[in-house]
Formats: structure tokens, sequence, C-alpha cells
């Protein structure tokens, strides 16, 4: 094995979701059975969430995976992000009772201007960042605008979570396995306003509209589901989630650094640049394909009367939040 080991940041890394998600990245499940990783571990400067850490790193030695070439456990950003080539930013302040997205926006707006920042910094000339922490979509915004020198093209939002939602809710409808579905885009910002686009997906060779022909579901359950999961999953398990979360990250990752499977195409929020009319400069999400070194924003997807409202909806959304963070985003 003579790969040089990736070096990967993961903040909130004693949290659930990053709990969840180290051992699959030092498994080899994100980079490949052949790729050494060594794993920044970034925490909050807290007694509590650095003995947490502590834990953390005791059963990562405990595992004794073979790919694992070493940790770093921290609260500095600096450190955290020195040479990293992949920046997970999974921490954030989540929303509590009484609390308005502005709030949260604001809460954690300071979080990614700083995270930015030191991305921008210290990490290698090739680090690429995808944000997990919500409202991820802007908090990449506010990250990338923040890393001066860096191409805002390298800084991603996760919708995968959203496309894997969405695709096993079509696949238990039509009865088939999750394997079967394909082309299934997310557009939009990750929130109750995403779109799942299943005119363009498909079920084996077929648009699902033509294998699932009821309509109603389609337009109101099917949708309303996908939106409304993570609130659901709260509400059932008192606690968000976690381990599906994080396994959207690695298949997030793994779709952007592996050749797209010919004809298919995934989901996460990038960098507009226009296209289908978006304002530019959001973090928005497009359907994607990749070549494994590069990425791109799949063209001429049609887009009905219907899709066009659902996408121009969830565009305002996000405008909406960019004037809220305005005073965050360097001119």
């Amino acid at each position: 094995m003579s790969n040089n080991p990736i070096r990967v940041a993961v903040t909130g890394a004693a949290g659930q979701i990053g709990y969840s998600l180290l051992f699959r990245i030092a498994s080899g499940a994100m980079f490949g059975p052949n790729q050494p990783v060594i794993l920044h571990l970034i925490e909050i400067p807290d007694e509590k969430a650095m003995s947490a850490l502590q834990g953390v790193v005791m059963e990562l030695d405990d595992c004794a995976f073979p790919l694992l070439k070493g940790t770093v456990a921290t609260s500095s950003l600096d450190e955290g992000f020195k040479g990293v080539n992949w920046a997970l930013l999974v921490g954030a302040v989540p929303r509590k009772q009484g609390m308005e997205r502005k709030d949260l926006l604001g809460i954690n707006g300071k979080i990614f201007t700083g995270q930015g920042q030191a991305i921008a910094k210290n990490g290698a000339s090739d680090v690429r960042t995808l944000v997990v922490g919500n409202p991820c979509n802007t908090n990449s915004l506010i990250a990338a605008n923040n890393a001066r020198g860096l191409d805002k093209n390298r800084f991603f939002a996760m919708t995968m979570l959203d496309e894997n939602r969405a695709k096993t809710q079509l696949a238990r409808k039509a009865g088939v396995d999750v394997t079967a579905i394909s082309n299934l885009a997310i557009w939009g910002n990750h929130s109750a306003t995403m779109f799942p686009d299943y005119f363009n997906a498909r079920i084996g060779t077929r648009p699902v509209p033509d294998v699932i022909g009821h309509r109603e579901w389609l337009e109101k359950d099917f949708i309303t589901t996908v939106q409304q999961r993570g609130a659901a999953i709260i509400k059932a398990r008192g606690l968000s989630s976690a381990a599906s979360a994080a396994n959207a990250v690695v298949d997030t990752v793994r779709n952007l650094t592996t050749p797209t499977r010919t004809g298919d195409w995934f989901s996460v929020g990038v960098h507009s640049d226009g296209s289908y009319g978006i304002e530019k400069g959001l973090i928005f999400s497009y359907p994607i394909r990749s070549d494994g070194k590069n990425w791109e924003i799949v063209k001429d997807v049609p887009l009905n009367e219907f899709s066009r409202a659902k996408i121009t909806a969830t565009e305002n959304e996000l405008k909406e939040e960019k004037a809220m963070v305005a005073d965050l985003l360097p001119k």
C-alpha cells in the first residue's frame, strides 16, 4: 500500500453524525480499500466535548483499521485544517424551540465564517469542503465567501441524504429494489422547499410517472415525505438523523471522487453558475456528474411547469437566506 494518506477533517467529530461517520471513513468506505487516511477531528473548546473526543480517538485506535494512519484531535481550527484534502463541516448549532431560522443562520453563520477562513489559510492546495451542518446551503455559501483565494467550486452542500430518502420512497411504492432507481435529482435547498425531481427519475429504463401512475401521490405525498423526513425522524427518535446523514456524507464524497455511471447523475449543492436560470453565486443543488476529478452540472434536463414552480420556490428561499446573512459575506 504505497498511496499517500488523504487528510480528512471532520468538525463536530464527537457528535452523533461525526461518531457515525469516522469509522466509515477509517474503514475505507469513502475513498476505497486501498487509500490510507489521516483523520483530523475537530471539536469545540469545551472540556466535556474534548473528553468525548478523546474517547472517540480511543475507539478508533481499538478498531486497528489498516487504512487509518493517524489522528489529530483538536479544538484549534488552524491545527484541525492544516494540510487537509477534505473538510467535512458537520458540527453546527441545532435549531431549538422558539428559535427562528434567521437566528440559526446568524449563530451558525459566524461559525462557518471562521471555518472558511481557516480552511483557506491552512488546507492543502487541493482542499475541498462539504458542508453538512444546517442550514447547509447557506452555511456553505458563507464558508466559500470567507475562504479568500479558494475556488468556490470546491465548496459543496449535502443533499444526498434527501436523494437517498427519495429513492427509497419511490422503490417501495413501485415494489422494486432501491438499485432500480436512477437519475433522481434534488433541486435547491436542503430544507422543506427542496424539490425531488421524480419526472426525470427512472425505475429501470422507464420514467417514474410511467411506472407509478398515482399522480396525486407523486405530487403531494412523495414530495412532502421527502421534505419532512428529517422532522419525522426527530419525532420518532427524539434525535435528528445521524447514521443516515453520515452515510450520505460518504456517498457524496464517493460520488464526487469516482466517475458517475454513464447516463446517471447525483445530487449535491454547488456554486451556481446561472444554469437553469438560478441566481449566480447561490449554493444550489443540481443534478451533477463527475469524472472522478472534476464535476459538472448536467445540462438540458427537461423541466415542466410544475417542476419550474417548485424550483423557483426553493431558489427564492435561498435568496432570502442569503439576504439574512449579507453581513457575513465579504464584498
